[in-house]
């Protein structure tokens, strides 16, 4: 066999390795593919409710929160001292560019602190509820 020529089945002949399950399945997402899905889910029946209020707001999803980051805990939902989330309000960035408010939630804390995917979703829940009636200036019984 030469060396020019391209390899089709694993060494040990049993062929090319691919997916476990097909990607139409549920099952066949990645954990932050599904936590992305799961704020979707939570974050829908708010948006329909209160959707001409927060049409200028935009929600994130990122693995952790960066510690390097602003000294100030402003709009920070904290859990002891690690961040499950953050309220960025309208500015400017670093580049003089104008920003949207947005709510950063931060999906490593609050799967380290759900027992269950129901709990899970409870949580990410009372994290978007807590962030957008501080954002509206409403209290959080309110936006639910």
């Amino acid at each position: 066999m030469g060396s020019n020529r391209i390899r089709r089945r694993d060494r040990r002949g049993r062929g090319l390795r691919g997916p476990l399950l097909p990607a139409t399945l549920p099952a066949a997402a990645s954990r932050a593919e599904q936590f992305d899905a799961l704020v979707v889910e939570v974050l829908e029946p708010i948006e329909a409710r209160w959707s001409s209020k927060l049409a200028n707001l935009d929600v994130a999803v990122d693995e952790v929160p960066d510690v390097r980051g602003e000294p100030d805990d402003e709009g920070l939902l904290l859990d002891g001292l690690v961040p499950l989330s953050r309220l960025v309000p309208v500015g400017v960035d670093r580049h003089g560019v104008p920003t949207r408010a947005r709510i950063v939630v931060y999906r490593r804390p609050l799967e380290a602190r759900a027992k269950d995917p129901e709990e899970l979703a409870e949580l990410v829940r009372e994290v978007l509820v807590e962030q957008i009636a501080g954002y509206l200036g409403v209290d959080p019984d309110d936006v639910e």
